[in-house]
């Protein structure tokens, strides 16, 4: 029934390709996917711990209601990181401290949850990460409907089931599986750009002529 269904996850990202993106900041990922991709700047990290990079199984539930996270709780594999469209609502936390204990001891790689989150003290101190739009006192719902493993979004960001979820403290961005092995490669490019500017401001022989071409370019006039 659409509006209440489980799916089968029948294709994940290569693990190969999980691991090589841990080490890639997010922010240069974000560049190399011209900018055009992002979860939003409400989905902040409120753990401790915030380097994520797993294959996603998602999670469309209505607005403060949590029976479909804690039946993907059950399906996922260790390494997978949970992504739920709870409607952006914070109204009602949608994971505490209890279904966060649990995740860690099923090996869950971490929560993005596009709705509110409650015992903050405990979570923002475990090593589990978790990304939310915001925190409540207030608890979930369980009677659903919802359903697993069927494409999300937030805030635009389209997120299918096996996709690559990466996370740091600039928040999280969905690489599509498909397309991972060319993000990796022009990211990881990217990185070593950026380290040898970092060599050449640190020794002051950085060119910044470029500043005065676009003034130029755009017409401006000393």
């Amino acid at each position: 029934m659409l509006g209440l269904r489980i799916l089968p996850l029948t294709h994940r990202v290569a693990p190969d390709l999980v691991e090589a993106f841990r080490g890639v900041p997010v922010a240069n990922v974000s560049d190399c996917m011209t900018r055009m991709t992002a979860a939003g700047a409400r989905l902040r990290p409120l753990s401790r711990e915030t380097r994520l990079s797993a294959p996603a199984i998602t999670v469309k539930t209505r607005p403060g209601d949590n029976l479909m996270i804690h039946k993907a709780l059950e399906i996922a594999r260790p390494g997978d990181v949970i992504v739920v469209d709870g409607g952006g609502d914070l109204s009602n936390a949608l994971i505490g401290e209890l279904m966060t204990t649990y995740a860690i001891q099923r090996g869950i790689a971490g929560f993005v949850i596009n709705g509110a989150i409650r015992d903050l003290d405990v979570i923002g101190a475990g090593a589990l990460p978790v990304f939310a739009a915001g925190v409540t006192h207030r608890g979930p719902y369980k009677d659903g409907p919802g359903e697993i493993n069927v494409p999300i979004a937030i805030d635009g960001m389209v997120i299918h089931p096996g996709d690559l979820v990466i996370g740091d403290a600039d928040g999280v961005l969905c690489v599509p599986r498909d397309e991972a092995a060319g993000v990796l490669e022009a990211a990881q490019k990217k990185s070593q750009a950026e380290q040898v500017t970092l060599r050449q401001i640190a020794e002051g022989r950085l060119d910044t002529a470029w500043i005065d071409q676009t003034l130029a370019r755009i017409g401006f006039k000393a």
